[in-house]
């Protein structure tokens, strides 16, 4: 791995029958493909439910779940999770992501594409916000948000508006610029001291 190259974690927050949050992962692929520093591993959450019940010593098929799970995290130098908004905040899953985890998310950087109805998810986000920042996280500015997504895009995630399609390229960018700028910054960090969590 180079100085400049970073390992992304996405993580498909939504667990929903019929979720459109699978479009938006090929969405945001074919950013994260352009750039040969990045080395995306996608956590689907719907692919690997976590307990409801939080324990400080899990069962062996906890234990089991949390392993599919707890090391992408910990080896992922930045994050970015796709949600949608369920009544004005997010879905439980990522909450549940969050609570049985601390230290992978420690001075690590946060993003977020949403997507929703006329908010477009971000209430969700802003929702997320103080959640990761509880865990000692950074959420970065920039955001990708859709309003109303359903029926435009195509199966491969690239949109049918080329205005908006174009809008949503620069949204991209802006986020992947400045999540990479964290990442590798926070990296080097941690390195050169270790965090002390409070």
């Amino acid at each position: 791995m180079s100085d400049s190259s970073y390992r992304l974690a996405v993580i498909l927050a939504s667990t929903r029958d019929g979720r459109f949050g699978p479009t938006i992962a090929k969405w945001l692929a074919h950013h994260t493909d352009q750039r040969p520093e990045i080395e995306v591993d996608v956590i689907d959450l719907a692919e690997h439910p976590l307990p409801a019940n939080l324990s400080s010593s899990p069962g062996e098929e906890d234990r089991a779940a949390l392993a599919a799970v707890t090391p992408r995290l910990r080896r992922a130098d930045a994050f970015v999770v796709i949600t949608p908004e369920y009544n004005h905040s997010y879905p439980a899953s990522v909450k549940t992501l969050i609570d049985w985890h601390r230290d992978p998310w420690q001075a690590k950087p946060v993003a977020f594409v949403s997507y929703g109805g006329l908010s477009g998810g971000l209430r969700a986000v802003e929702h997320l916000r103080p959640v990761f920042s509880e865990v000692h996280a950074v959420t970065i500015r920039e955001t990708v948000s859709f309003h109303g997504p359903w029926g435009k895009f195509d199966e491969e995630g690239r949109h049918l508006d080329e205005e908006a399609g174009i809008a949503a390229a620069g949204a991209a960018k802006a986020l992947l610029d400045q999540l990479g700028w964290w990442a590798v910054s926070l990296r080097e960090a941690r390195a050169a001291r270790p965090y002390m969590a409070g």
